[in-house]
């Protein structure tokens, strides 16, 4: 297959993979979410549990992909992010090249702000009686 016939294949697949998760129906009693029309090209059929709230590994676009397409799925799009997609390789090669001594001046140190004296040690003034002469 050609690039542009992977990637239309692929755009196919996605738009079917939209409508899965749309159309989906959710069990709010079993806390599930299931497929509500056959989906053959996603390997999935009516009434398959698609989404669980307990050990669940729910289906993946990544992994359809590969089985149709088999070793031409690199030519698909990112990698599976689950493996280590872009987001780890930046996080792995770019980002750890980048650290290194920085030429910015530390932050200065805050200065304590100095208010009023608190009058008796913070009870209160003491009411004194006033001396009518």
């Amino acid at each position: 297959m050609d690039r542009t016939e992977v990637k239309e294949f692929v755009d196919e697949l996605r738009t079917e993979w939209k409508d899965l998760w749309q159309s989906r129906v959710d069990d709010k009693i079993r806390a599930e979410g299931i497929a509500k029309h056959d989906y053959s090209k996603l390997f999935v059929e009516q009434g398959t549990v698609i989404m669980a709230t307990r050990d669940f590994k729910p289906i993946e676009f990544h992994d359809i992909v590969e089985t149709h397409l088999g070793c031409e799925s690199s030519k698909a799009g990112a990698p599976n992010p689950t493996v280590g997609g872009w987001g780890k390789f930046i996080k792995t090669n770019i980002q750890t090249q980048r650290k290194g001594p920085t030429k910015h001046a530390p932050p200065p140190k805050p200065k304590p702000q100095k208010g009023q004296h608190q009058k008796r040690g913070g009870r209160g003034w003491k009411r004194t009686k006033l001396l009518s002469i």
